[in-house]
């Protein structure tokens, strides 16, 4: 096929022909042992955390001199105020950053990173993003999903020679998946890349291309067509963003993260050689997923860096004003946000390290445990974030250039929750991490009877479902009677001082309970189970709440083992999973009791307009256009605004 092949159309795609690239992009198996996985299925391993993993002392050493080195530059050389005002990041600042090393943080020494570990990389994404967010994405979205990550785990040695010492000091790259019209939903995917001879050619228009604007270098998800010698697919490909036809067209403005270089790349007839290409053609979404399990834990670093800060401004606001008589965290109804905030950030930071350790350890598979994180941990920091500017008042409200304009500490409370707000969103919305996440914990239940509940398959292949069902749960349902969980001296080890013992079993009795009543509903719901969404993410909320309630047990036991605070940390952890079993306790009773079926009718109603009378009243402010921009492929009609940092 030829580079002047006019590329396809946006392919029209089924329900099921998109649920099927999905599944085929994911891990098939399980090789390694899953503290998550066996807790939705009720079997709780705390084994598999328990003594909390560590660091080894020579890497220990090398991140914490590398953290002192950051504290220095982000202290004296970055102005987060004045990077919000101009939603940018000086381009000094960057340059600075790079002769500090911190694009390569997660690259090997041997091209020229300083091969940090994801416990350390976290602890400096969490240090440079408390004095400018955009800072944070901008080194996170160049090593955790862009060029680093990718070539790393399926990339050549020729690959990794090549480029990953220029990401390592010199250049930036992104991570180009989504398209104007294509969001969680790959199968869609329109951009093309058309083999001709020993290139590539790629047409096509991706959105949202985080650091783009100013990127060196992109991976980019394009779909090769099937032809022979080319079994086609999705496929990954290192693309230079100095390449004849790539034009960035806009760079898009947020409502929080202003300073971030995100912008629109149009690709036309892009000429990529075959040795760009990473892995094999089709792996394209499977290199994907598998890059975003570790890279979605550079997201809670973030949650925690804005935790920690939200609890010490909660501190500080909160004892020195006053109210009544006595400063306001004394009244009870600031002083449960408080505890809350602190509660949180604490187990927040225990869910982050703990999983962070895990992926450095590489002795589990945290697939589940990533995910998890990065759900549980956004969703939280967004809370934190709304209490604390509630704990503030019309001042949490209020800029804070307007608040040292009028002789006020500039405390930019309503700034942190507008830049936190995105974490809900991106890599993997909340909607879409709980069928994420509901998948893979019902893995090995479609694993022996999804023939079962599949209408294409045949009577034969059923019954041989039947019996492997009847086997696998004729072992398994018996195991979720009984277990540790209602011995009173399990996990005794627990208890020092306050008890955190009781936590733990709650833990082991729930997942069994969780383990029950997933079982329950697909026996109840067969292959209509997929649709139950709100079911499903009521499930994942369960086993994310239970996940943050043994990282934070064990991580007050570590602090006390060694002498770190652990009376403290106790005192934390066991506030924390007390806060955490009333949400548990919600949560299940809103898995059979809800309004899922009438929210439904609701919806139908809606969209056929029997409720548009209800809209009358106002007027819309929005602006003419289509809801979404033609991507249609061709030659670009617009400036180019790449600007490479050098």
């Amino acid at each position: 096929m030829s580079a002047s092949t006019t590329p396809s159309s946006r392919p029209a795609v089924t329900e099921r022909e998109a649920r099927e690239v999905a599944e085929a992009a994911r891990e098939q198996h399980w090789r390694k042992p899953s503290f998550a996985k066996e807790l939705f299925l009720g079997r709780f391993r705390l084994d598999l955390i328990h003594p909390h993993p560590l660091p080894a002392d020579e890497a220990a050493q090398r991140g914490e001199e590398f953290l002192a080195k950051l504290r220095d530059f982000v202290e004296t050389k970055v102005d987060g105020a004045l990077i919000e005002r101009e939603a940018r990041i000086p381009d000094e600042v960057i340059d600075g950053l790079k002769e500090l090393g911190a694009f390569g943080m997660k690259i090997d020494t041997k091209y020229g990173g300083l091969g940090l570990g994801q416990v350390y990389y976290n602890k400096a994404l969490a240090l440079a993003g408390s004095a400018s967010p955009a800072i944070g994405v901008l080194l996170s979205a160049h090593q955790s999903i862009g060029v680093p990550q990718p070539l790393k785990l399926f990339g050549t040695q020729e690959q990794r020679e090549r480029f990953l010492p220029r990401c390592a000091r010199t250049d930036i790259s992104a991570f180009l998946l989504t398209e104007p019209d294509v969001g969680s939903d790959p199968a869609r995917l329109a951009t093309t890349a058309v083999p001709d001879g020993d290139d590539y050619v790629l047409d096509g228009v991706k959105l949202w291309t985080t650091n783009g604007v100013v990127a060196d270098l992109l991976v980019v998800m394009a779909r090769v067509p099937k032809s022979e010698g080319h079994r086609g697919g999705i496929t990954a490909f290192v693309v230079e963003t100095n390449s004849p036809g790539v034009t960035v067209e806009n760079r898009n403005a947020f409502m929080g993260l202003r300073g971030i270089e995100n912008g629109v790349t149009r690709f036309h007839q892009v000429r990529v050689p075959a040795a760009n290409r990473v892995g094999e053609e089709g792996q394209g979404l499977k290199i994907a997923l598998t890059t975003l399990n570790t890279g979605r834990l550079s997201l809670p670093a973030s949650c925690v860096a804005a935790g920690k800060w939200c609890l010490k401004i909660a501190r500080e606001w909160s004892a020195a004003r006053e109210q009544w008589g006595k400063p306001v965290a004394h009244h009870e109804a600031v002083g449960s946000k408080i505890s809350f905030i602190a509660a949180t950030t604490f187990a927040l930071e225990a869910v982050t390290d703990l999983a962070s350790q895990m992926a450095d350890e590489d002795r589990n598979d945290i697939r589940i445990e990533g995910a998890l994180a990065k759900l549980y941990a956004s969703e939280m920091a967004w809370t934190m974030a709304d209490e604390l500017v509630q704990i503030r008042g019309g001042r949490g409200f209020e800029t804070a250039d307007s608040l040292r304009a009028r002789g006020e500490r500039g405390v930019p409370a309503e700034q942190l929750l507008r830049d936190l707000r995105i974490n809900r969103i991106f890599e993997g919305s909340t909607e879409i991490m709980h069928l994420l996440i509901a998948r893979e914990a019902v893995d090995a239940h479609l694993s022996v009877a999804g023939d079962l509940i599949d209408p294409e398959k045949s009577l034969g292949d059923k019954a041989r479902a039947g019996a492997n069902a009847g086997v696998f749960y004729a072992k398994w349902l018996p195991k979720l009677v009984a277990g540790p969980g209602q011995l009173p001296a399990s996990y005794g080890e627990f208890k020092h001082g306050v008890d955190l013992s009781g936590h733990l079993r709650y833990v082991e009795r729930t997942s069994r309970k969780l383990a029950r009543s997933t079982f329950y509903a697909m026996s109840r719901w067969q292959g209509r189970m997929e649709s139950k969404q709100g079911f499903l993410g009521r499930i994942v909320d369960i086993g994310a709440e239970l996940f943050a309630m043994s990282a934070s047990c064990v991580r007050a036991e570590l602090l006390r083992s060694q002498g770190d605070h652990g009376r403290e940390a106790y005192q934390l952890a066991d506030v924390f999973c007390r806060q955490s079993r009333i949400r548990i306790e919600e949560l299940f009773t809103r898995l059979w009791t809800n309004t899922d079926d009438l929210d439904r009718k609701v919806v139908k109603g809606v969209l056929s307009g029997t409720y548009e009378w209800l809209e009358q009243g106002i007027v819309d402010p929005s602006g003419e256009g289509p809801w979404i921009a033609d991507a249609t492929p061709g030659p670009s009609q617009k400036e180019n605004v790449h600007r490479p940092i050098r």
